[in-house]
């Protein structure tokens, strides 16, 4: 039998998934599968960080990573938390302007950016990080007559020698002497990096090399006062007994059509979000902790969190449309498409065990196996290839409830496949102690 994975709930989530009349209400309005966000639990996130940079005496920015989740909703309460965010696209940046998050607020990352990026970028004062010659190249270019543009360079970490992105040592050298020459269009104020994987150590080293870089370009006249360490901040979606418990007795007879996986997202992890970015400034190199270096070198730290703000702000909910025997186990259809439950997208499954949520006469509660599919005619079209337990057998009207998919589950791989319209996303607040909804207005 495969384990339950109890997916780790918020408790808005909690409230809004057992709250009848709003489930009601949004599925008659909506008519098939759907988003529900909850920027308060942002904000919290958001303030979360905010906060340990300041209990730790470091200045710096917290940069959402807006490509985990494309909801304008996110965007207003960085304007208002006195946030930033990080876009590495034309549409990005300007849906980020629209809802009042200022230039100087923008990070703008991302390999080989158009000219129409670095123009806008360069008109409204982003900080650009740039990833190659040729890209610095054109930003100068572009930049010269706009206010100078401020830069940070991506650094290629020694040990992702085949990574696409960052410059080498040799390649570094020669854009610093290229800034050098580009004072007027170019102001190098710092570097950056971006490193796979969600440990602490490999971080705060790498940190601590770029802030020996910015010492060293400020004796070359550049104002470089600011490191970015990128995000690949982690989450825990499960709880630890229940994650090993899967690994220790993973079987491929688990899975609908004996599906095999290469890999998995480590849904379990620790430290995660804010705690993470602790471990890291505290971290400690030659007698020193890398908060009290950034500060004594007066150099500004930037991140990039994009899933770890999303964590527990958001969820999925698909209508049951029907429910067959397959052999030992039940599938369940849903109405909507597995592309909008996007782990799939690299070839892997997101385990955190669905939540039946039964609607209509009572029915009688006895247990079944089942795979969840999607109403497409394709094979592969699968939210949940895991036979997971659901406490009764689904049936026609249903909800079927993913938790905690805001960061990056909803966007990666959507699709308006025979076509069917993208599940909105619906807004939820509080006031007075009831749920209010209304759709994400991008």
């Amino acid at each position: 039998m495969s384990p339950m994975l109890q997916a780790r709930e918020a408790p808005w989530a909690r409230a809004a998934r057992e709250d009848d009349e709003l489930l009601d209400a949004i599925t008659h309005a909506v008519g098939g599968p759907f988003h529900l966000i909850y920027p308060d639990r942002f904000a919290d996130n958001l303030g979360a960080f905010q906060a340990v940079l300041c209990a730790q005496g470091v200045t710096g920015r917290v940069y959402f990573g807006k490509k985990a989740n494309k909801a304008g909703a996110w965007l207003n309460e960085v304007a208002r938390l006195g946030g930033a965010v990080d876009v590495a696209s034309v549409p990005e940046l300007v849906h980020c302007l629209a809802h009042g998050i200022r230039g100087e607020d923008i990070g703008v990352t991302g390999a080989a950016k158009s000219d129409e990026l670095l123009w806008l970028a360069a008109r409204h004062g982003c900080t650009v990080a740039i990833d190659a010659l040729d890209e610095l190249e054109r930003a100068v270019a572009i930049a010269t007559g706009e206010r100078p543009m401020a830069v940070l360079l991506r650094v290629l970490p020694a040990g992702s020698p085949h990574s696409r992105f960052g410059l080498n040592d040799g390649d570094l050298e020669t854009a610093l002497q290229r800034c050098a020459t580009s004072r007027q269009a170019i102001e190098m104020r710092g570097f950056s990096f971006h490193l796979d994987g969600y440990q602490v150590e490999p971080r705060a080293e790498l940190a601590g090399v770029l802030v020996d870089r910015c010492l060293e370009a400020r004796e070359r006249g550049f104002p470089a006062r600011a490191i970015s360490i990128g995000g690949g901040f982690a989450c825990a979606y499960l709880d630890e007994e229940d994650w090993r418990s899967f690994l220790d007795g993973l079987d491929v007879r688990q899975f609908h059509a004996d599906r095999r996986f290469e890999r998995f997202y480590p849904y379990f992890q620790t430290p995660t979000g804010a705690s993470m970015l602790e471990a890291i400034l505290r971290n400690r190199s030659a007698g020193r902790s890398l908060a009290n270096r950034l500060s004594e070198s007066d150099v500004s730290l930037y991140l990039e969190p994009g899933r770890a703000l999303l964590d527990g702000a958001g969820m999925s909910i698909f209508p049951v449309q029907g429910f067959k025997r397959n052999d030992a186990h039940g599938i369940v259809t849903v109405a909507g498409l597995s592309m909008s439950l996007s782990e799939q997208w690299k070839g892997s499954e997101y385990l955190p065990t669905p939540i039946l949520v039964q609607r209509g006469p009572p029915r009688e509660q006895r247990p079944v196996q089942a795979a969840v599919g999607g109403s497409s005619c394709m094979e592969y079209d699968v939210l949940t290839w895991r036979k997971v337990s659901f406490p009764a057998t689904p049936r026609h009207g249903d909800l079927v409830v993913y938790a905690n998919t805001a960061g990056y589950q909803m966007d990666k791989n959507e699709s308006e496949f025979h076509q069917l319209p993208l599940p909105p996303k619906i807004v939820l607040t509080r006031r007075d102690g009831r749920f209010l909804w209304r759709r994400d207005e991008r």
